[in-house]
């Protein structure tokens, strides 16, 4: 008869063991909002207020990541920080591309209208 050590497979090299006092991995607020926070700022890119969120996520973001970093691997998340920040460099160059847009559009509308005249009417 097959004992139960011959059953279970055994462990990776890779693989640590956990100590019965270790938390449980648990995702990380920071990320989360990071994540939530870029895709405000991707959404709200060509509005030009869209940079403002995305400022805060990046700056977030650095922070969730050290966190991250300091947790060794108690805390979940690095693909939301990681796509949180990829959305907020989406919502800068799309704020970005609506500034150029609307300067474009400004220079456009400025010279399509006639100067004003600035010299007196001519009577013979």
């Amino acid at each position: 008869m097959w004992g139960m050590s011959e059953v279970i497979a055994p462990m990776a090299a890779d693989q640590r063991v956990r100590h019965p006092d270790d938390p449980d991995p648990a995702r990380s607020t920071k990320a989360s909002a990071v994540l939530a926070l870029g895709l405000f700022s991707a959404l709200t890119g060509l509005f030009v207020g869209g940079a403002i969120p995305a400022a805060i996520t990046l700056v977030l973001a650095r922070q969730a990541r050290r966190d991250l970093v300091e947790a060794r691997g108690y805390l979940t998340g690095t693909w939301a920080v990681r796509m949180g920040e990829r959305l907020a460099w989406l919502g800068i160059v799309l704020a970005a591309a609506a500034l150029t847009a609307l300067a474009i559009r400004g220079i456009y509308v400025a010279n399509r209208t006639p100067p004003p005249h600035d010299f007196p009417p001519n009577f013979d």
